[in-house]
């Protein structure tokens, strides 16, 4: 029996830190990721000031006043201590107020919608579909699903909405997840400072493909990424009425396709699919 259990216990251990080797918010990006990963270990740690000392005496407790200590003081009319009460109350007291100043910090240094910098950024417009993700680049004329492409260490507004159910965008190593909503747009700031390839995911559950709901993100030099808008470029598929109907067909891992031409005003008019306004000339 006690083989048995050591067995489970090595095996969650093993399986903990196998979980572990990709930890997305703590490998960050970018500077809003970045921000957002110390947050995190901030707010953690405030807690853990609570949570250690309370784990411990889980096993103290039960030790010291096991049935065999004779030792162990006994008072059975025992009911307040004013060092106990003083300490329950001003500690959790001050963790507050430290997350309180915490919070309203970065509630404004991570708003999604404030710019990075003042320096010239790219737009990406993002719609969410079942269950796949269109990205349209005004600036480029050209339209992808589930692939996008940005210069390292330029800032990026993506505009988001949706042209189905309530989704999340979300890019893990770079930061702050905003949720994408028919008839709305969301703005969201984001920057890649190291070149790589990042996972995009939907972060909210929108149906029966949301597994598959995935993107990826290339972050390149300026050369690679000129390539890379050339080769969408040469794409024979062009993103019109007919394209965009067969796009809001339900389909379930759906695979990267490029669109070389694109309207330039194809996002206003998804969204206003949804308000009841005239569709925009």
């Amino acid at each position: 029996m006690i083989k048995k259990y050591l067995k489970s216990a090595c095996l969650l251990v093993a399986t903990l830190l196998i979980g572990g080797c990709e930890l997305a918010l703590f490998d960050p990006k970018g500077p809003v990721g970045e921000e957002a990963k110390w947050l995190i270990i901030i707010s953690v740690a405030l807690m853990l000031i609570v949570i250690i000392p309370v784990l411990m005496m889980i096993f103290y407790f039960p030790y010291k006043y096991r049935k065999s200590n004779t030792q162990a003081e006994y008072k059975p009319d025992w009911e307040h201590s004013t060092k106990i009460e003083i300490v329950v109350w001003t500690v959790p007291t001050l963790i507050i107020i430290a997350l309180s100043y915490v919070t309203y910090e970065t509630s404004h240094s991570l708003d999604p919608r404030k710019p990075l910098s003042d320096e010239k950024h790219m737009t990406i417009q993002v719609v969410a579909m079942d269950w796949k993700w269109l990205f349209i680049y005004p600036e480029q004329g050209i339209a992808t699903i589930n692939e996008i492409s940005i210069p390292v260490n330029t800032p990026v507004e993506f505009l988001i909405t949706s042209d189905t159910v309530m989704n999340s965008f979300f890019i893990p190593r770079l930061g702050s997840q905003i949720y994408a909503m028919a008839g709305m747009e969301n703005r969201l700031h984001l920057m890649a400072d190291q070149p790589g390839t990042f996972r995009g995911v939907s972060a909210n559950y929108s149906g029966f493909g949301f597994s598959g709901m995935k993107f990826k993100v290339h972050a390149t030099d300026q050369q690679g990424f000129d390539d890379w808008v050339a080769k969408v470029k040469s794409s024979p598929q062009l993103l019109n009425k007919e394209t965009l109907s067969q796009l809001r067909v339900q389909s379930k891992d759906h695979k990267i396709e490029y669109f070389s031409t694109v309207g330039p005003h194809q996002f206003k008019q998804i969204i206003q699919r949804y308000t009841g306004a005239h569709d925009v000339k």
